[in-house]
């Protein structure tokens, strides 16, 4: 046995295999390293980093590619991260109560507790975008509290400032949809009017004048005087919640240590009397929060441990509304100190930086998950075009391990420094981030997104993130060639498979049969369901179309390569043939092009099929002729029963805009969910204002009850008699029965109220608009005018810079993150239709770059430059159209099924946008496919070329 061992022959050393690298028979020389006697690890490193070394130089332009998607994915990643996390780290801007040591308010937050069977119970909130009111008798518990200084009472409400030629310079009025925050001057700023004593807590202080001494007289802050261009002395004319008056400035603040004529930074400042002051706030019994001023060398937490005390003792302080808000909100009145001082100058803050941290948190997901794909699709192309190569390693002896550690090692030496180089430039990508947001006004004012130093950290972790996610594509992309025997790593070397692996398929398939198992789930939806089962049909179709990419190649083959081959020429015979042989390749390329068009689609179109269904709603529902607005605060219910008794007008209502809670479930989790919603004088509707009443009577509106969107009553199944119980803004919850269901809910809102109903919850209950319909007689014409100018004369001297519109836009709600949400998706679609863009080019060129030899070879038989560079075109075209064909396939079927369920048609994408799409992916496509192989076309000797 032994001389039989030691006499083997030649064919029983090659069924032993391969010696590795430097193995027994000698050491083996490889350029200019020697490999030792044995495969020890540390003779697997030098192997690699010899390999690795040699294949960067080598494979410069391939890695080239895979670089630049390195960059941008960690450089995306982090600009997002960053936002994120700033969002997360965001508070209300301390302006008015800059200068007490806490303030005291209502909770501004709705929750509900679920417990779920057999786990721990979850508490989750909503913010409230209503004031939560302070009972005045809670003043003198904290004014008697060793060591406060003064605890003064705030009332903020909106103000109008008409300037001396008659128009309205600054504005307080309401913002759909919370009626409390104001909508800007033309600087910018809203403007609050409070009582002098207010003044204490920025601090103000005089710079000129006096303060208020009688009920005629007031305080303007020094930018807003600027602004209404008015001085000490001067009269000026004001509106709040009521009837425009005349008032003379008796003083102009600033607040202390600033210049003589500043102000707050977001908002201006009327001050009154205390009792004028009051009176006009319209609540004289509670206040809208009590500053706390600290008396000399007494802390913060020392105000806030007595405070705190004072109002937890035997009978606890209470909120206005504490009887009538849900059993699990918190009764009680919170103590604010630090940045937490801003929430109750800024109502709207808290509601905003939850929506914006949502969809940020969204879009990074939906970036993470586009930046897998195309990293893992990017590596294993350059890895696979090495396929060849790495069986001849194998062949001459190098292990497994010598391959993986070699491979693993190219692309950490690509990956890190790409991945720092994107971190770095992170930074400058959330500042513009964040200055497209408040360019656009989708950061309300108030809202601070700081950026400590630990925030900076973020782009070092998505970093890493994109240097694991490289690696392991790397690992997992050399692991067959690693695998298997030298031998048959050489034979698969030389020919693609003939079909993709059985679990590639059935993975594949499975996937296709998931999203469309979601779009039926869609269709059967509604609302927000309705959106995630099309979201995850979109996913998942993607996913299905990426690993099915061979089967889509060759299909698309079929269809495309008999018109290819007979009308064009000898390029298109070629293209036909080079297509068929590498059916892989095609479906590499193809696989990014259907990523990019099927996102990107999806984003601007449902979006668009949303806006286009509301709108149209919105313009049928207005049957009004004429409509009243404003650039004070607002319409006041007095001003629209002056409107109401002029000849002429038949219906006038007003419309008032604020937000509720509901509780519901969805697919088995309990949920808060703030909506907006609208209401109008029932007696006015459909006259004025049409919902499409499909059940019931709105008629019937009034105190206790609800009309219901269809939508929203078929998801929750209600009918009519039937009671929803809603949170309003200020945290009241009411049991509500339902009088009527209408079909306009996308341009209305999901519930419609009668104003007596919702008016007692607003802060400020004032009708962002009037509608008018006039008598039949007087609707056209001469008699229509008559009526406008009676209007006209009506309103004068009722209301601040308002105007007579005719023929009204259609009423529509706007959700509250409705401009955040604008701009974040024009960012992740520009985001990730560039991020695709730049996959597809990289991929291409990854592809014609291991081409190159093939093209060298054909030109050396014979074909001419023409013939070639005509063959590429008709490559790049089927590439092209079947990414098109196929991505519009993908979007097309969660996007039907999404505007089936919410809007009964057919999807709609703007013609512009969608040949921004075909032109984008046209213009890739042929980049990079001609622009890698430009050099083996020129005018010159193949031969040559070959050689070079």
């Amino acid at each position: 046995m032994a001389q039989q061992s030691s006499t083997r022959g030649p064919e029983s050393a090659q069924a032993a295999g391969p010696r590795p690298l430097g193995g027994p028979g000698g050491p083996t020389k490889i350029g200019t390293f020697t490999s030792g006697t044995q495969d020890s690890p540390s003779r697997t490193r030098r192997t690699a980093r010899f390999l690795a070394a040699r294949s960067l130089k080598l494979h410069r332009k391939a890695w080239a590619a895979v670089f630049a998607v390195l960059v941008l994915t960690s450089l995306v990643l982090g600009g997002f991260a960053l936002a994120t996390l700033s969002a997360v780290a965001g508070h209300a801007r301390v302006e008015r109560y800059a200068g007490a040591a806490a303030v005291v308010t209502g909770d501004q937050t709705t929750r509900n507790t679920v417990r779920p069977w057999g786990s721990e119970s979850e508490t989750m909130s909503a913010e409230l975008t209503e004031r939560v009111r302070v009972p005045r008798s809670a003043l003198a518990r904290i004014a008697a509290v060793p060591g406060v200084r003064a605890a003064i009472a705030d009332d903020a409400f909106p103000v109008a400032i008409e300037a001396r030629n008659g128009t309205a310079t600054a504005s307080g009025a309401p913002t759909p949809p919370a009626s409390s925050a104001p909508d800007s001057g033309p600087d910018g700023s809203p403007v609050y009017g409070h009582s002098w004593q207010v003044a204490a807590l920025a601090p103000f202080t005089l710079r000129a004048g006096r303060a208020p001494g009688g009920p005629g007289e007031v305080v303007l802050d020094g930018s807003l005087a600027d602004r209404a261009g008015v001085g000490v002395g001067d009269e000026i004319t004001l509106q709040s919640l009521g009837t425009p008056a005349t008032y003379r400035v008796s003083g102009i603040a600033a607040p202390e240590g600033q210049g003589d004529r500043t102000g707050l930074g977001h908002q201006g400042a009327v001050f009154f009397t205390d009792q004028r002051a009051r009176q006009l706030a319209g609540h004289p019994e509670t206040t809208d929060a009590i500053g706390v001023l600290a008396a000399p060398g007494v802390s913060v937490e020392q105000i806030h441990a007595g405070v705190r005390k004072a109002l937890d003792g035997p009978e606890p302080a209470r909120s206005a509304t504490a009887g009538q808000r849900d059993k699990e909100d918190n009764p009680g009145l919170r103590v604010l100190t630090g940045d937490d001082r801003g929430e109750p100058e800024f109502l709207t803050a808290a509601p905003s930086r939850s929506g914006m941290l949502q969809l940020l948190a969204s879009v990074c997901a939906l970036v993470v998950m586009i930046a897998v794909l195309v990293v893992a699709g990017t590596i294993a192309q350059a890895v696979h075009q090495r396929t060849r190569e790495l069986a001849l390693l194998r062949a001459v002896g190098a292990t497994p391990r010598q391959l993986r550690a070699a491979v693993s090692r190219e692309v950490r030496t690509v990956a890190v420094t790409a991945a720092a180089l994107g971190a770095i430039g992170a930074v400058p990508v959330y500042g513009l981030l964040l200055g497209l947001l408040r360019s656009r006004e989708a950061v309300p004012p108030g809202l601070e997104l700081p950026t400590p130093w630990w925030l900076y950290a973020t782009p070092l972790a998505t970093a890493g993130l994109t240097v694991l996610v490289a690696w392991l594509t790397g690992a997992l992309a050399c692991r067959r060639t690693a695998q298997v025997r030298p031998a048959q790593a050489m034979g698969e070397a030389q020919r693609e498979p003939e079909q993709p692996g059985r679990g590639r398929t059935v993975t594949g398939l499975v996937m296709m049969f998931a999203g469309v198992s979601a779009a039926g789930t869609a269709v059967l939806q509604s609302g927000e369901t309705a959106a995630m089962a099309a979201s995850s049909a979109t996913v998942t179709l993607v996913i299905g179309c990426a690993l099915l990419g061979p089967w889509i190649a060759r299909g698309a083959l079929q269809v495309l390569g008999v018109p290819a081959r007979r009308l064009g020429g000898a390029g298109g015979y070629l293209a036909a043939a080079a297509a068929r042989a590498d059916a892989r390749r095609l479906g590499a390329a193809i696989t990014p092009i259907v990523l990019m068009v099927a996102f990107v689609t999806v984003q601007l179109s449902a979006g668009a099929t949303m806006d286009r269904h509301g709108g149209r709603q919105g313009v049928d529902a207005v049957r009004a002729d004429l409509a009243v607005t404003t650039d004070g605060p607002g319409i006041t219910e007095e001003t629209v029963r002056g409107i109401r008794r002029v000849p002429g007008v038949a219906a006038s209502t007003g419309v008032l805009h604020s937000t509720v809670v509901l509780l519901r479930k969805q697919l088995g989790d309990t949920r808060l969910e703030r909506l907006p919603v609208l209401a109008a004088d029932p007696a006015a509707l459909p006259r004025v204002l049409d919902p499409g009443v499909t059940e019931g009577d709105t008629a019937k509106l009034g105190r206790g009850t609800v009309a219901v969107g269809k939508d929203r009553a078929r998801a929750m199944g209600l009918g009519i008699g039937s009671v929803v119980t809603l949170r309003y803004g200020d945290g009241v919850a009411v049991p509500l029965r339902v009088a009527a269901i209408y079909e306009r809910s996308a341009a209305l809102g999901d519930f419609l109220l009668a104003t007596d109903e919702l008016a007692p919850h607003m802060a400020a209950p004032l009708y962002t608009r009037a509608l008018l319909s006039l008598d039949s007689g007087t609707a056209a014409g001469a008699g229509s005018e008559r009526v406008r100018e009676e209007v006209r004369r009506a309103l004068a001297g009722t209301a601040v810079g308002a105007r007579v519109v005719p023929d009204p836009a259609g009423e529509q709600l706007r959700p509250e993150d409705q401009g955040i949400g604008q701009v974040i998706t024009v960012v992740a679609v520009s985001v990730i239709g560039g991020f695709t863009a730049i996959a597809v080019l990289s991929t291409l060129t990854l592809i014609m770059i291991g081409r190159r030899r093939e093209v060298l070879l054909l030109r050396l038989v014979g074909a001419g430059r023409r013939q070639v560079r005509r063959m590429l075109r008709i490559e790049a075209a089927v590439v092209a159209l079947t990414g098109l064909v196929v991505g519009v396939v993908v979007a097309a079927i969660p996007l039907t099924a999404l505007s089936l369920s919410l809007t009964g048609g057919l999807p709609y994408l703007p013609p512009g946008q969608a040949g921004l799409v075909v032109a984008a992916v046209a213009v890739t496509v042929t980049a990079g496919t001609l622009l890698p192989l430009k050099s083996a076309l020129r005018k010159r000797n193949p031969a040559v070329a070959a050689r070079g």
